[in-house]
């Protein structure tokens, strides 16, 4: 024992001594940079020294963790089967004596770990360099023995790797426990700032686990990929181990406390402890791979969202109203959140839950700008493709200007509904704290991405426009065609000079329909009813925020038309032609009715001229063209000058 104690004293004091030597360095290193091959040769026999205590230091903590019976057995076949009991932790069971040199051992290997990180970060900070962090000396020698057995039975697994992952999750909470509360006091008794026993012990078992997959699976893999054999198995083998090494994260993540970020102020730090704690690490020095697993994701997201875009019921989309009903929809819920609030196609829910998932699993993918690579590899141009099937339903649809039947405009309205949709989610997603941090980073780093938005912030600002643009191509096609047809069919009315010039007694001039307590032109009626139906038919089928832009759009279309083709001509409107006219626009505004409360609000060439209209003759006198918008005082002038009285 008393052997024991002065080696222990002698240790400690060449630790002492060596840090001793590494203040000294210190202050060379900042005032006095032409001293450097003198610290060069210090370091050297400082290494020399550090290099055999720590030999010898671990070679003694190997031996003492063999009497102490570890690393521990594992009954693969119970894993196999199934049937997993809890396994033994020697660490937890240690006598007190053994429990004593346990101890000291693992101060040893800390003081040791303690002044190597001091001397590298000194080191590497003469090169302008940060290292991350490497974990616990202590913590290595016990999970290297474990990883070195379990790689036996690993390579019977290659092939079942559901039962590696069982295995290394088994061992990894069952012995963090014990790591916890034997490890950490003494973490802390070294006083070790920011060390997490529990943090470390993962990590290790973690890396252990990646570093097998990588060169026992995902080689194989890779090398079958290029080979092109077996393509189908191979990429069904490929999404089966992702989303092993997704849940395996999961549990891992899950074991460790919160507590351990709460006060890393370093990032750096920060993203080395994330990358220790993840299976997905692997991709992180084999880009190549990531690269593979981006096309695999995108190519199998792309087959499902294809087959189901063949369905029928895919385009398809719950309306809570009746087609052609009229109903006031003054208080129409613009609040938008659901596909169903959106009414958009199945087939949009389907990508953006395919794409969300592909962002899920990448989730734990270290490095922010390489999960923000994967993203754009696959869930953006998912998306991009969802936009493909949209247009190419678009084009599938005989939309003629001559017949803008029923079924089309179904159509249409759920290609515009579904982009609306999908504008809204991707909005809401860039909109999250993780997007806009990887954007920044994309930022930061001068990566460019294809944007022609105002804001460039958004991740997925590129999907965003193509989708609003696809959705105002349509509205506009859709416009056009309404205000096509109303002109088609109202071609006569306008043309009919005597049906404005009549005068009270040329009542066979001009046949009338009543409607609606007032007679309208039956010139007109059929626009009209044409009009009104297919604004119901699209009310019913289109979402609420763009049936509000269309049908003020058509609205102001119509203003302008019938100004356009009646007032610009040469007309001279009796008092009894002026009474139709206004009757026939009136006739107009109840087709928008329901709609608005005020319809006529959305007519102001049609309101203000047919306000000059009938004016009475008296009042003429003392008319102020300041209540009269939107016309000129030329316009004005012509429609007075063309009123009979």
């Amino acid at each position: 024992m008393q052997d024991q104690g002065s080696r222990e004293e002698k240790f400690f004091q060449a630790v002492r001594s060596m840090n001793c030597i590494e203040d000294l360095l210190v202050s060379p290193v900042k005032f006095r940079p032409q001293w450097c091959h003198l610290m060069k040769s210090v370091d050297s026999r400082v290494d020399k020294t550090l290099t055999l205590l720590r030999r010898q230091v671990i070679a003694d903590h190997r031996a003492l963790l063999s009497t102490l019976g570890w690393p521990p057995k594992v009954f693969t076949s119970k894993i196999e089967s199934g049937k997993i009991s809890i396994l033994p932790n020697p660490l937890v069971l240690m006598q007190v004596d053994k429990q004593k040199a346990y101890s000291e051992s693992f101060l040893e290997l800390c003081a040791l770990q303690h002044l190597q990180t001091r001397r590298e970060k000194r080191q590497l900070g003469l090169l302008g360099k940060k290292k991350l962090n490497t974990g616990l000396w202590a913590i290595d020698e016990l999970a290297s023995p474990i990883a070195s057995r379990s790689e036996y039975h690993f390579s019977k697994w290659v092939d079942q790797p559901e039962f590696i992952f069982s295995l290394v999750s088994k061992i990894t909470k069952d012995f963090i426990g014990g790591v916890d509360d034997v490890l950490q006091p003494l973490i802390d008794r070294a006083k070790l700032v920011s060390l997490s026993a529990k943090e470390a012990w993962i990590s290790v078992m973690v890396q252990a686990l990646s570093s097998f997959l990588a060169k026992r699976v995902f080689c194989v893999l890779v090398k079958r990929y290029k080979e092109k054999k077996e393509k189908s198995e191979m990429i069904s083998s490929w999404l089966h181990l992702i989303d092993l090494m997704v849940n395996f994260d999961k549990q891992m993540m899950s074991l460790v406390s919160s507590e351990a970020y709460l006060f890393t102020e370093d990032s750096e730090m920060l993203e080395g402890s994330s990358r220790g704690l993840s299976v997905f690490s692997l991709f992180s020095d084999r880009p190549d791979w990531l690269k593979i697993w981006s096309k695999i994701e995108l190519k199998v997201g792309r087959m499902k969202l294809k087959e189901e875009s063949k369905h029928e019921r895919a385009w398809l989309a719950d309306t809570k109203k009746e087609i052609g009903s009229a109903v006031d929809t003054t208080t129409e819920r613009f609040l938008l959140y659901t596909r169903e609030d959106h009414k958009a196609p199945l087939i949009v829910e389907s990508a953006l839950k395919l794409a969300w998932e592909m962002i899920e699993r990448c989730k734990t993918l270290p490095g922010i700008l390489a999960r923000a690579q994967f993203i754009r590899s696959t869930a953006a141009k998912l998306l991009l493709y969802l936009l493909k099937l949209l247009f190419l339903q678009y084009k599938g649809v005989e939309f003629l200007s001559t017949d803008c039947n029923d079924g089309s405009l179904l159509k249409l309205c759920a290609v515009i509904n579904g982009a609306r949709y999908c504008e809204s989610k991707l909005q809401e997603w860039s909109d999250d704290v993780d997007f806009l941090e990887m954007r920044i980073a994309e930022i930061d780093k001068n990566i460019s991405v294809k944007d022609d938005m105002n804001d460039n912030s958004l991740f997925f600002g590129e999907e965003i426009k193509s989708l609003a643009d696809l959705e105002t191509h349509l509205l506009m096609e859709i416009i056009a065609d309404l205000l096509h047809q109303f002109e088609t069919l109202t071609e006569e009315y306008a043309q009919n000079k005597d049906c404005f010039e009549q005068e009270e007694e040329d009542d066979g001039l001009h046949r009338a329909s009543k409607v609606m307590d007032f007679s309208v032109s039956v010139d007109i009626l059929e626009a009209l009813d044409t009009l009104r139906s297919q604004l119901c038919i699209i009310n019913a089928s289109l979402n609420p925020k763009d049936f509000s832009d269309l049908w003020r759009s058509a609205a102001d279309g119509l203003d302008r038309f019938i100004f356009g083709s009646i007032f610009t001509s040469d007309y001279r409107f009796s008092e009894k032609g002026t009474s139709q006219f206004g009757a026939d626009m009136r006739a107009l505004f109840v087709v928008f009715q329901p709609f608005c409360t005020k319809p006529e609000a959305f007519f102001p060439f049609v309101r203000n001229s047919l306000k000059l209209l009938e004016m009475d003759r008296r009042d003429l006198g003392h008319l102020n063209f300041c209540s009269v918008t939107h016309l000129s005082f030329d316009q004005a002038e012509k429609i007075l000058r063309n009123r009979k009285f």
